[in-house]
């Protein structure tokens, strides 16, 4: 028997060429920021200072980048930003899955009200000044107990997210009551459970949610900009956006006599800092898409 082929009908053909030729013109114009901010740091002066540099790079150097590896204060920027990264991930993963975990069971006290509490926080916020004063109050006790480093008001202090925790929560609660029941007869204790249970049936849903925080974690600039004070702790954002004021002072490029433009300095800042995501999402993109369909569907 030969195989049957439905022929699309003709509202269907048109409904799917209008949205592939959408998705790709969408797809180009998110690629293309990135695409010049490559070029544009590997053209020459004259070419990105009179707007020359449309898609590809012209009179290709790399001095800017030579510039940027020699700057001691990059590395020392790129060093904080790793370090904010990856235990700001850590800590904020942990306090997820507890407290995803401690919601999700119907046994707990009070359940309704600490979800309804978790939901208000999304829909109202204090705003800025409270948020402001309330860690400069955590600073204050960090460094009573010796805590000196600003990088650790960054990782303890900002390591809540509502969102993702619902997220964990509902995927929680998604894995069957059955299971958890055996593991406690067969003598599992409640790390057991969460541990051995709950996280590899999950995995999906927290390796998305690792992937929120890390970004939100790398790309963070407006309280790390504002919470910390030494230069020495900054991390890559606030490193760019002060190389960035720099270049735009006019007493500061008044002896600017270099082969490359002030701002192919800042696009290279840039694509460094986009590199460890390009290279980290492609490994955790096969979780993304289940990750958030069981985390953001409660049956």
């Amino acid at each position: 028997m030969g195989k049957n082929k439905r022929k699309l009908e003709i509202s269907e053909l048109i409904f799917k060429i209008i949205s592939y030729t959408l998705l790709t013109v969408f797809a180009l114009c998110c690629l293309y920021p990135f695409v010049y901010a490559v070029s544009a740091s590997l053209s020459g002066r004259q070419a990105v200072e009179y707007g020359q540099v449309v898609l590809f790079p012209k009179d290709v150097q790399f001095d800017a980048f030579a510039r940027m590896f020699n700057d001691n204060m990059f590395w020392n920027a790129y060093s904080n930003t790793l370090f904010i990264t990856f235990f700001g991930t850590i800590w904020a993963l942990l306090v997820a899955i507890l407290g995803a975990y401690a919601l999700s069971k119907k046994r707990l006290l009070f359940r309704k009200f600490f979800n309804f509490f978790l939901v208000f926080t999304m829909w109202f916020s204090a705003g800025i000044v409270p948020q402001y004063l309330n860690y400069l109050a955590t600073k204050d006790v960090f460094n009573s107990i010796g805590i000196m480093d600003d990088k650790w008001l960054v990782v303890i202090a900002m390591g809540m997210a509502a969102m993702n925790i619902i997220l964990l929560r509902n995927a929680f609660e998604g894995v069957p009551s059955e299971i958890e029941e055996a593991s406690i007869v067969d003598g599992a204790s409640e790390f057991q459970v969460l541990t051995q249970v709950f996280i590899p049936m999950c995995k999906s849903t927290i390796a998305t949610v690792a992937l929120f925080f890390a970004i939100s974690r790398w790309n963070g600039y407006f309280w790390a900009r504002q919470m910390i004070s030494n230069t020495n702790e900054h991390p890559l954002q606030v490193f760019i956006r002060l190389r960035l004021e720099e270049f735009t002072d006019s007493e500061f490029m008044a002896g600017w006599n270099e082969t490359y433009a002030s701002d192919s300095v800042i696009y290279a800042l840039i694509v460094c800092s986009i590199v460890p995501i390009l290279i980290i999402y492609p490994f955790i993109q096969k979780y993304f898409a289940k990750g958030t369909n069981v985390g953001g569907v409660k049956e």
